[in-house]
């Protein structure tokens, strides 16, 4: 062979080996390690879900209400104002206020929000007019009362009115006529002389004649009340006429 020839040769089959070596060599993944790249994919749980309900509402301040919560895939419950709770429960409160009830669940799928609103009726103070007021202050006197509307006598063993009891009855109409918030109890009294089952009946129609002149002096019927007492009720013990005399009467009450 001549020289030319066995350099051609040698180039050939050093072409051929390399080609053999870069034949053996195989594609080898890339070592992220360190890069801060993470390999593994993020193992996700399903996602949590949350009820919350209340029962009753609306309530009245003081009153109680039931809360109710279920959840599903959570591994922890909180509700706003009461802290940590079961996945699933119920709990009794008595807000003092308007509230709403707000609950956060978290699981390994994430997390879910739940609300109910419970409405506090707190009662109000009414506001009252100053003619409200005054009569309000008129009713609660008993003194100012039993100066404008005063008791009605009688004589022995009757009902008939005299007339300085119509004097009084016309009286007290007036002052009623200007408080038409009052309303009057009408008590009928005897004194101790008669039977009880007798002066039961007197005084009744002793409470009903002083009834009758008030609603004759413009007195609304509804407005006024009667009841006997009979002889069981003695404003004055002694046996005098004078005594006896203050227990034959038709006495004037704020009926409350």
């Amino acid at each position: 062979m001549t020289n030319h020839f066995k350099a051609w040769k040698f180039a050939l089959l050093s072409m051929a080996a390399s080609l053999a070596l870069a034949g053996c060599h195989h594609n080898k993944p890339i070592n992220t390690t360190g890069l801060g790249i993470d390999n593994a994919p993020a193992a996700m749980g399903p996602a949590p879900t949350a009820t919350l309900t209340a029962d009753p509402l609306a309530i009245d301040l003081g009153q109680s209400v039931v809360l109710n919560w279920r959840t599903t895939n959570a591994t922890s419950v909180v509700i706003d104002g009461i802290g940590p709770v079961p996945v699933n429960g119920t709990q009794t409160v008595s807000p003092a206020n308007s509230t709403n009830f707000h609950l956060l669940a978290r699981g390994d799928g994430g997390s879910v929000e739940a609300n109910i609103r419970v409405t506090v009726r707190v009662p109000t103070v009414p506001t009252t007019t100053a003619e409200e007021t005054s009569t309000t202050a008129d009713m609660g006197s008993e003194q100012v009362f039993h100066q404008n509307v005063q008791d009605i006598f009688f004589d022995y063993d009757s009902s008939d009115l005299r007339p300085d009891a119509q004097t009084n009855a016309l009286a007290a109409a007036r002052y009623l006529a200007s408080h038409p918030a009052i309303r009057v109890l009408i008590g009928g009294f005897c004194d101790d002389r008669g039977s009880a089952e007798y002066n039961i009946t007197l005084g009744e129609n002793r409470a009903n004649a002083a009834r009758q002149a008030l609603i004759s002096a413009g007195v609304a019927p509804g407005r006024l009340r009667v009841v006997s007492y009979g002889k069981e009720r003695q404003f004055c013990t002694e046996e005098t006429e004078s005594c006896w005399q203050q227990n034959r009467r038709a006495q004037f009450n704020i009926d409350k």
